[in-house]
């Protein structure tokens, strides 16, 4: 039964994920400079980052448009809300509109939004067909752009404390690799070569396990790089809800590890990852806040 071309345009979209990508750059942005930021250098960042992960996910639910039939019938290809030639403009234009409003930023916030453009369209024709893991870690690699990106926008340049932040992608890694585990018998019907098939349920909980806790060690990085490098860094105030955030993701990956990789006990700790991430902006929106303020 198909459904309507709006409510399967805002499906296509996965809009909820422009606040993980555009988000994360233009708060990112913010906490670096500490400073306000122009309404209209707000809007490029944050549109630019987000129009290209929409058009990410299109592309990618027009590769996907066969295995989607079969796992995930109410995606709007196969039920008939969108055609492929309405999904290939709409990426089209999503990706065109975020390379256009990157070149209004900078050089090389355009090169940035060039290369996660192309790294989506081989994720959605080749990596995701042939190398499950591969696809997990190239997803984690997409999202700690975000950070790059919100640096390069304001600053024109990448340093030590964009990249400080970029370990935090490797819980994106980590919550992937689980939820392949939460959708293996849908991934083996449609052949998708994901890590719990070669490894197994129980290593792959192990390496999600793995993710969650570089993620949460590193995650106060920000803080620190400056105090170690003479950089300029975050401020203390970084630091309590990241830590609280830390604690909660080396308690899951512990749990994960010692437990039995049962689909309750990882779709629990997946969850709680997932639900505890909103640790992260909040973290950015007091060091901006108190920079700001201060």
């Amino acid at each position: 039964m198909s459904t309507s071309p709006v409510k399967g345009l805002f499906t296509l979209l996965r809009m909820p994920y422009w606040l993980m990508t555009g988000g994360l750059s233009l708060l990112t942005a913010f906490a670096i400079t500490k400073s306000m930021i122009a309404p209209q250098d707000m809007l490029l960042i944050f549109l630019s980052m987000a129009f290209i992960t929409s058009a990410g996910f299109a592309i990618n639910d027009y590769f996907d448009r066969e295995s989607d039939a079969v796992i995930k019938p109410k995606r709007p290809i196969p039920a008939g809300a969108l055609s492929l030639k309405q999904v290939i403009a709409i990426s089209s234009i999503l990706f065109t509109a975020g390379l256009i409003m990157s070149y209004f930023i900078n050089w090389l916030s355009f090169a940035i939004i060039a290369i996660d453009s192309i790294l989506l369209l081989f994720y959605s024709y080749l990596i995701k067909r042939k190398s499950g893991f591969a696809a997990n870690i190239l997803v984690g690699v997409l999202t700690g752009t975000a950070f790059m990106f919100g640096q390069a926008a304001v600053q024109n340049e990448i340093t030590l404390i964009s990249l400080s932040l970029y370990p935090i992608a490797f819980g994106t890694i980590g919550g992937n690799v689980l939820r392949d585990i939460l959708s293996l018998d849908g991934d083996t019907k449609v052949g998708y070569p994901t890590l719990p098939q070669k490894i197994g349920s129980i290593n792959a909980t192990k390496v999600g396990a793995l993710f969650f806790l570089l993620t949460g060690v590193l995650a106060p990085l920000p803080y620190f790089i400056g105090k170690l490098s003479g950089h300029i860094g975050f401020t203390i105030y970084y630091l309590p809800l990241i830590l609280i955030w830390s604690i909660l993701l080396i308690y899951s990956s512990i749990r994960l590890s010692l437990s039995t990789s049962t689909v309750q006990n990882i779709r629990k700790y997946e969850r709680m990852v997932t639900m505890s991430m909103i640790l992260l902006p909040l973290a950015l929106i007091v060091e901006t806040l108190v920079g700001i303020l201060l």
